[in-house]
C-alpha cells in the first residue's frame, strides 16, 4: 500500500506537462484569417474596402485609410496625424461625435496614450476617429479616415 504513494503524483506531473506541450497553433487561425472571415459572413461590403495602412507626415503617429476619398471631397483634403482643431478649420464641424474610452484604460501599468477615442461622423462623407497619443491628453489627433457616405453613429445598438 505505501509503494504506490509516489505514482499518484508522478502521473498528475505528467498529465500537466503533457497538455502544457500541446502545440495549438496549429488549430487556431490566425488574427488577420479571423478577422476577414467576420467581415465576410457580416459586412460584405467591408470585406471589399480597401485598407490602406499610413504614417503621419512627421512619422510619429500610425494610422489607417479605410476605402479611397473621391478627389475633391473633403477627406481628400485630410492627412493622418492631423489634430482635431486642423481637421475643423478644414472642412467643418461633424454632424455627430461619439467619445468611449479603450480597454488600454483599465490596465494598470500602462502609461501610454491611446485610450481614448473620439469618432466623428460627417453627412455623404464617412467617419472619423481620434485618439489621444500623449497620456492624460484628449483625443484629438485623427488616426483613422473611414470613407463611407452611409456612415453614421448608432445611437441604439441591437442587442
Amino acid at each position: 500500500m505505501y509503494r504506490n504513494n509516489w505514482s499518484i503524483p508522478a502521473v498528475c506531473i505528467i498529465f500537466l506537462f503533457g497538455c502544457a506541450s500541446w502545440n495549438k497553433a496549429a488549430t487556431t487561425k490566425p488574427p488577420s484569417e479571423t478577422t476577414q472571415a467576420a467581415k465576410s459572413k457580416h459586412a460584405p461590403s467591408a470585406a471589399k474596402s480597401i485598407v490602406r495602412a499610413v504614417k503621419s507626415a512627421d512619422g510619429l503617429v500610425d494610422g489607417e485609410i479605410v476605402g479611397t476619398p473621391a478627389p475633391g471631397s473633403k477627406f481628400a483634403q485630410l492627412q493622418i496625424g492631423m489634430t482635431l482643431w486642423q481637421v475643423e478649420n478644414l472642412i467643418g464641424q461633424p454632424n455627430d461625435t461619439d467619445s468611449r474610452i479603450t480597454g488600454k484604460q483599465f490596465q494598470p501599468f500602462y502609461f501610454g496614450g491611446d485610450t481614448l477615442r473620439t469618432e466623428a461622423f460627417y453627412k455623404n462623407e464617412g467617419q472619423l476617429t481620434f485618439s489621444n497619443i500623449y497620456p492624460d491628453s484628449a483625443a484629438d489627433t485623427l488616426i483613422r479616415i473611414m470613407v463611407n457616405p452611409k456612415a453614421t453613429r448608432n445611437k441604439y445598438p441591437a442587442p
